[in-house]
């Protein structure tokens, strides 16, 4: 107990310093697949057949492998190809692109729990198809998907900890130095674990808040219905 602790506070400048980047990996990764994910999502509801293929060929991609093995061959396979990026642009395109094929999938689903008939009433006052998407579905969606979006910033925060080992300076780096010094990988990755258990507890309290000023009052019971 007496370990971890004086590790912890010895350390605690370092840990700091690692879950800021930590923190900045998880906001550009979640920015990234919030874009690209609600693209995908719209594109696999309403998009022609071509574009459908597209969408659920990503889905199935990046779901279906690993996050390391997609993060290695953005790190290590790009520059066979001519593309050389650094190790927190690698990291950031990894997550994000990760992330997007989840999001994508919560997206869809609040999109398909707006009635049809969302469409049918944008469409009957003069709004084209994909004006009724984006000024009568897509707010309702984003809205009703909150609950179950939530889940993906904190799984993201957690899954950041892959990036050290293409030398990203992250909490998890920082751990694997206090471990390297004190010859006591226990401790060290105890003292980390606190500051994760922090940043999820943080981050979980926000999302709360966020879930619960974005409620839509009767909007759940009304989609079920439709």
């Amino acid at each position: 107990m007496v370990s971890w602790f004086n590790i912890f506070r010895e350390y605690l400048p370092s840990f700091l310093q690692g879950a800021a980047v930590t923190l900045e990996l998880t906001a550009v990764g979640l920015l990234i697949g919030f874009v690209l994910g609600l693209g995908l999502a719209v594109a696999r509801t309403y998009g022609p057949k071509w574009l459908r293929v597209i969408a659920i060929g990503y889905l199935e991609l990046f779901r279906g492998t690993p996050l390391l093995v997609q993060l290695f061959l953005i790190y290590y396979g790009l520059p066979s190809l001519g593309l050389t990026l650094s190790q927190t642009l690698s990291a950031y395109l990894a997550l994000g692109l990760n992330s997007a094929a989840y999001q994508a999938e919560y997206f869809r689903g609040a999109i398909q729990s707006i009635g049809e008939s969302q469409m049918t009433a944008g469409r009957a006052i003069g709004l084209s198809r994909w004006k009724t998407i984006w000024y009568v579905i897509l707010p309702q969606a984003l809205r009703l998907v909150i609950p179950a979006w939530s889940n993906e910033p904190i799984s993201l925060l957690k899954t950041t900890a892959v990036v050290f080992l293409i030398a990203v300076q992250d909490l998890m780096a920082k751990a694997k130095r206090a471990a390297t010094d004190t010859y006591d990988p226990i401790s060290s990755y105890l003292a980390v674990a606190v500051v994760y258990l922090v940043m999820v507890f943080i981050l979980n309290e926000v999302l709360k808040y966020l879930e619960r000023k974005s409620r839509i009052p009767g909007f759940e019971m009304e989609s079920k219905k439709t």
